[in-house]
This record gives structure tokens, C-alpha cells and sequence, in this order.
């Protein structure tokens, strides 16, 4: 039986491959579009695409979606969406389905695949993280994006989480980012994509139901980078304890 699981599981992430880049070379010349509009106009037409795009592949490859929490995002707010991360798969939730322009932060290496990464870059604040210079230069991008009337999009554990545990231990920037700029935050809470996408199993992909439930914003009143990063980190342990 796990024979024809890592079989179906190997010909499921081909099948996924191929999918996402035809979709991706189709929905391109919609994509460019986005450059005829100043921010936050650019982003918000540029995030619309990206969420049809994401909608048309998650049916193809039989994934179906849980939008949850859509409603605790107040109009006319921007807000820091913090996210768990498991898998690849996260940025396709997050990125496309937070209501409104919003951009991710982002490492840069993905940004030097060709073509691709030119879609990447547009969706995302870019850091290579071994440079302290492009750390602190992605803090004052990120503080635009969110005085542009943009929410600001942030994995707190850091990189995808190989661990057993729920969540990895939080880094700071994210708080850091709310207690300078008194911008709430909204824990997002991402279900499905550590069992689609096994972090153990290289090229390995079997379909999901994938959710993402966008929890009630967190205020950040007199409260420091170091209690917010506890009391968010608590908010979606808890939650993922009940809904896992």
C-alpha cells in the first residue's frame, strides 16, 4: 500500500508542476497589467489575479479551500498578518487570499528564477537574510507597505517548520514591526498544507483540503515586541490544538 502512495504521491507532484506553470505562463500577461497603477492600486489589481490563479490550480490539482475569518480585516485598516508555515504551499494561501493588497516578506533567491521571479518580486518585500543591511533595509519597506494602506504579510517561525511541534519558536521582527508602527495583528492559521506537501518526502504532493482562518486582530496598545510575540504565539498554538 505505501508503495502505491509514493508512487500516486510522486505522479500527484508532476501533475502539480506542470499545472502551476501553465497556469502561471497564462495568467502572466494579466499579471503585467498591474504596472499601469500606482500603489496601492498596483498591488490590490496585482493580488485579484493572483487569487484567481491560485483558485483555477488548487481546483486542478484537488485541493479544495477553507477561507475562513475574512471578515476581522476592517476596511480602510491595514493590518500584519502573521502566518505558521509548513510548506511552500503557505505563500499560495496567505499572499492571494488576505483581503486586500498585501505583500509577503520574502527571501530573495527565489526572486533569480527567470520570468517567475519577476512575479515573485512584485508580491513581496525581498530579504537575504545572512546581509544585516538588507534586514534592516526590509524593515523600512515593510513600514511603507503598511503606511500605503497595505497589509504586510510575515512567517514568524522563519522558515518551513521541520519539527514536530505545532510551531516553531517566534522571531521577533514581526512584533518588532507592530509595536513601531501600532499596527494590529492578525494571526493566520494555516491547516492541510504539512500533510499535502510532506516536508520528509522530496517531490511529494497528494491533494487536500487546504484551509486558512484569519483570526481576530491582536491590538498593540502600550505592549511590547516581546508580549505580543507571546500572546500571538499562544493564540495560534491554541488553535491549532483545536483544529488540527
Amino acid at each position: 500500500m505505501n508503495i502505491f502512495k509514493e508512487i500516486a504521491g510522486r505522479v500527484c507532484a508532476a501533475w502539480a508542476l506542470i499545472t502551476f506553470i501553465i497556469t502561471f505562463i497564462l495568467i502572466l500577461p494579466f499579471a503585467l497589467i498591474s504596472y499601469l497603477f500606482k500603489e496601492p492600486a498596483s498591488t490590490a489589481y496585482f493580488t485579484k489575479v493572483s487569487k484567481i490563479w491560485m483558485r483555477v490550480w488548487m481546483f486542478l490539482i484537488g485541493c479544495p479551500l477553507r477561507i475562513c475569518g475574512t471578515g476581522n480585516f476592517e476596511k480602510g485598516k491595514s493590518y500584519i498578518v502573521t502566518c505558521n508555515h509548513n510548506s511552500l504551499l503557505d505563500i499560495s494561501l496567505s499572499s492571494a487570499f488576505i483581503p486586500g493588497p498585501n505583500k509577503t516578506i520574502a527571501k530573495n533567491s527565489f526572486a533569480k528564477i527567470p520570468v517567475f521571479g519577476w512575479y515573485y518580486s512584485k508580491g513581496s518585500v525581498l530579504v537575504d537574510r545572512k546581509s544585516e543591511k538588507s534586514r534592516k533595509q526590509s524593515i523600512e519597506k515593510m513600514k511603507a507597505v503598511l503606511k500605503a494602506g497595505m497589509h504586510m504579510c510575515i512567517y514568524p517561525e522563519g522558515t518551513r517548520n521541520r519539527t514536530g511541534e505545532l510551531l516553531k519558536p517566534f522571531y521577533n521582527g514581526a512584533f518588532k514591526l507592530a509595536a513601531d508602527t501600532g499596527h494590529a495583528i492578525i494571526p493566520g492559521v494555516i491547516i492541510g498544507t504539512k500533510t499535502a506537501v510532506p516536508l520528509s518526502k522530496p517531490f511529494f504532493f497528494l491533494p487536500r483540503r487546504l484551509e486558512i482562518h484569519f483570526l481576530e486582530p491582536v491590538a498593540v496598545g502600550n505592549k511590547t515586541a516581546g508580549v505580543l510575540k507571546e500572546e500571538v504565539f499562544h493564540i495560534m498554538q491554541d488553535y491549532l490544538l483545536q483544529h488540527q
